[in-house]
């Protein structure tokens, strides 16, 4: 996935099967990445924690969201700051398209890497 430098179009951007149950498109800048994710309902990602501050933005459907102790529902229009070293983790009950953004990027998703927790994502 190369990193990008002016202008481009979401649609230009391969959507990469994650798993049987979630998809994603990678934009990542030098210091930045931004994902989009598609979900099927059932689709789960397990407990993980990363150094990188992430912030969600739900597009559609719902994720049953848990950031350290506290959980939540999140539906469209919901957005949430997750500070780098925090465990999460997610549920979709529904089909449901988020928006991830990354500082700094993660350097496994440039490489095509499916990410632990998302394997077992049943």
């Amino acid at each position: 996935m190369p990193v990008l430098k002016g202008y481009g179009s979401l649609k230009q951007i391969t959507e990469e099967r994650v798993t049987d149950m979630i998809t994603r498109r990678v934009l990542s800048g030098d210091k930045t990445m931004i994902v989009w994710w598609s979900m099927q309902a059932g689709a789960h990602a397990g407990a993980h924690q990363h150094p990188h501050e992430q912030i969600f933005w739900m597009l559609k459907g719902r994720m049953d969201f848990r950031l350290g102790n506290e959980r939540r529902t999140c539906g469209p229009g919901d957005v949430a700051v997750i500070p780098g070293g925090v465990e999460h983790e997610a549920w979709f009950p529904e089909d449901t398209e988020v928006i991830d953004v990354f500082a700094p990027r993660r350097e496994e998703f440039l490489t095509g890497e499916v990410p632990a927790y998302m394997r077992q994502s049943r």
